[in-house]
């Protein structure tokens, strides 16, 4: 989408001049994050956890290529090289923490920036690009975090290695040569770390290649905004250097400083203790869980406990888990109301809502014990999962009668965000004003 009161990028100095017509590069990065690319002049904190997100993305590929110098992908010693880095290397013990932290700091980014895509309807026409690509990285980023977990070589990373690709096996005739091609063998050994390692090394690069598309895919049409209207004239939009990475940089300050609270003073609380202890193949711990991040994922895997129809329990687990996260592709399509943002839908703003509570509640089951309550308790909310973007969200979409919209983003913030009936884009289908 093209901006007729964007600037364009003139270089004065002769250097930049001569730089500029032979490889584009200044003009681009002007053009993708500079003063020559107008944005909605109300965007929120919200839209500071895209920028926070590459940066940890950064931390993470920065800090990983410096611990692999000394880790060595070797079951036997795979856990003494990472006491290696933590005691012998200089700086190793802050290496490995941020490391570890980073991963839990980039999901929770991640999380928040998908829940504010879906208050919003960041994922509607005509950025369901953006939406999809975002959801690819997100599934990228579970498969690398998810490697990178069993490289310690602890308990709970051995068992975790187990536990999970045990799950392939329940797919019928592929499933268990698919876990040993994984694994390498019919057991994690040497073979699978080296696999994970491998693999962990190259998918933080993938990820960076698909985060330039996800930007590009943005810039074709814009960003989105808390009131879902398009941007109209140059009244709309603000140059995005300097206001926006004026209000970034104040983010990011705030993320280093909640990120080297858990480095410095928690290192630890995120982690299992368990996984402090060598692997053992002949000693299961009393109770495998993952990560925190991977919790809920996890209930719902461990909600399916009897067989239906000629399908097992666990083959419906993992058809399940998998299956919670393809949903989110299916998304601009099952959302099919033309608002975009819920501050204009209150019934949908009141079953997402819900959703929240339910995942919360999803996360709690995945680290909890699979006692006969809480087993109930999961598959509840994990029908609720299902239910809320197959059925809910589809009859919500169809019948809800939206709130005025404005008729611009100026409007919007002058007007404290609220219009009239007679000015809004779908009067009737809206409520009278407020």
């Amino acid at each position: 989408m093209s901006f007729p009161w964007a600037q364009h990028y003139e270089p004065k100095h002769p250097v930049m001049k001569w730089v500029d017509e032979r490889l584009p590069l200044p003009r681009l990065v002007f053009s993708a994050v500079g003063a020559g690319y107008p944005v909605p002049r109300n965007l929120n904190w919200f839209w500071n956890f895209g920028v926070l997100a590459g940066l940890a993305l950064m931390v993470q590929i920065i800090t990983g290529v410096t611990l692999a110098m000394h880790y060595a992908a070797n079951g036997a010693i795979a856990f003494d090289s990472v006491e290696h880095i933590m005691r012998d290397v200089n700086y190793g013990w802050l290496l490995r923490y941020t490391h570890a932290n980073g991963a839990s700091m980039f999901l929770a980014v991640v999380y928040i920036h998908m829940g504010r895509g879906l208050f919003y309807g960041s994922y509607k026409a005509p950025r369901e690009m953006v939406w999809l690509l975002g959801v690819v990285i997100f599934l990228l980023m579970m498969a690398t975090a998810f490697m990178g977990y069993v490289l310690p070589w602890g308990q709970m990373s051995f068992w975790g290695a187990q536990v999970i690709t045990g799950f392939f096996s329940a797919i019928p005739i592929v499933g268990e040569p698919i876990r040993i091609w994984l694994l390498g063998g019919y057991a994690p050994d040497d073979a699978a770390l080296n696999r994970f390692f491998s693999l962990h090394y190259l998918l933080p690069f993938v990820i960076a290649g698909v985060i330039i598309l996800h930007i590009w895919a943005l810039h074709m049409y814009g960003s989105n905004n808390p009131t879902g209207v398009e941007v109209k004239d140059e009244q709309d939009t603000v140059p995005f250097h300097p206001y926006y990475t004026a209000k970034d940089g104040f983010g990011v300050g705030v993320f280093f400083l909640i990120f080297a609270t858990f480095v410095f003073f928690q290192p630890n609380m995120l982690g299992h203790p368990d996984n402090y202890i060598p692997a053992n193949p002949l000693s299961t711990p009393a109770h495998i869980v993952p990560e925190w991040y991977f919790l809920p994922f996890y209930a719902i895997l461990k909600s399916f406990t009897f067989n239906f129809l000629w399908i097992e329990a666990k083959l419906w687990g993992v058809l399940a888990m998998f299956g919670s996260i393809l949903l989110l592709f299916f998304l601009p399509w099952l959302d099919t109301s033309p608002v975009r943002s819920a501050k204009y839908r209150p019934t949908y703003r009141i079953f997402l809502a819900i959703l929240l509570v339910d995942v919360l509640v999803l996360g709690y089951v995945g680290g909890a014990e699979p006692i006969a309550r809480n087993v109930i308790l999961g598959q509840i909310a994990t029908a609720y999962y299902f239910a809320h973007f197959l059925i809910i969200l589809p009859i919500v979409s169809a019948t809800e009668r939206p709130r005025p919209l404005p008729n611009s983003i100026t409007e919007a913030v002058l007007k404290g965000e609220t219009g009239s009936a007679g000015d809004t884009a779908f009067p009737e289908r809206a409520l009278p004003a407020e």
